[in-house]
This record gives C-alpha cells, structure tokens and sequence, in this order.
C-alpha cells in the first residue's frame, strides 16, 4: 500500500464513497448529498490542505488531509474517509498512521483531529491509531467556535516511526 498526493482525478472516486448524508456529515460537515466532485477537488485550493491518498493494487482506498498550520506549528487531520468496499480490514488505521507519519516527518509535532462525537467507528480507528483525547478544557475551548461539540484528539508522535508510520512499541 501506498499513500500519495491526491490528484482531481481522485475526486470522483472519493465523491462517491459516502452512502448517505448522514455519512457525508459524519465525514465533512457537509450537508448536501451526494458531495459533487468538485467540492472535493475545490478543498485542494487552499496552500495549507495537503490532500493524501491510500492505494491498494493500484486502486484507491482512502482518503485525508493534512491541515497545516505553520504559525501554530501543529497539524490537523481531517476528511478522513475510507472505501465502503475496504472498511473493516483496518486500512483506517493504516490511513491515519501514515498521515500522522507524513505531519511529523514534515517536522510536526503537534497533531490533532476532531470527530463528530456521534461517530463511534472513526473514533475507535483512532484510537487504534494512537490517538488520544485531549485535555477537556482544552476540547470546551476549541468547540467554542464549532457547530458541533466534536471529540478533540491527539496523536502520540513520540511512540511513532515517522518512516513507517507504525507505532515504535508494535511491529
């Protein structure tokens, strides 16, 4: 498996993942379904979204952003979504662990996600990931702002080999 830089060719693809709206809110906050291509390809425009894509056999399974943030030198992930046909093999985990690879070996050390807190499956892939709640004051503080109280998480990046994306406790 790979993970490469997403490209508009991606974007129907990737469009076409969610099975609902509930979905897509869960994914991106969006409430229209289905999410036009070009929604996907417009996020590209902004200089600090880098958009990543998980490969399998030459066919992509899964998608996210890193959000960079230079001035607070921290990183969010965000959009995080797996292919309907590939969930539950535990390629989410592989997805977020290779982002947050991608956010340190970029020199990041502060890396965050926020989860709409309905959305149990993504938070357990997280977790499973190495991702962690932060601090709830810190949470209250950032959902200020936010449409939804969402679950804030951050990632362990001292337990994590930024060449391989994997835990440095686990093979």
């Amino acid at each position: 498996m790979d993970l490469l830089p997403f490209s508009a060719a991606h974007a129907a693809v990737v469009a076409g993942w969610p099975a609902s709206a509930g979905e897509v809110a869960l994914w991106c906050g969006r409430q229209d379904f289905p999410v036009p291509a070009q929604t996907i390809t417009d996020w590209q425009r902004d200089a600090d979204v880098q958009a990543l894509v998980l490969v399998e056999d030459g066919a992509a399974v899964g998608y996210g952003e890193l959000w960079l943030d230079a001035d607070e030198d921290e990183v969010e992930l965000a959009r995080i979504i797996v292919a309907p046909a590939t969930r539950g093999r535990g390629l989410g985990r592989v997805l977020v662990r290779g982002l947050l690879a991608r956010a340190v070996g970029a020199g990041f050390r502060d890396v965050f996600m926020r989860v709409h807190p309905d959305n149990a499956r993504a938070l357990r892939c997280y977790r499973g990931a190495g991702f962690a709640p932060v601090d709830p004051a810190l949470a209250e503080a950032w959902n200020e702002a936010q449409p939804v109280g969402y679950v804030w998480l951050q990632g362990d990046t001292g337990a994590l080999d930024a060449r391989t994306g994997t835990s440095a406790s686990r093979p």
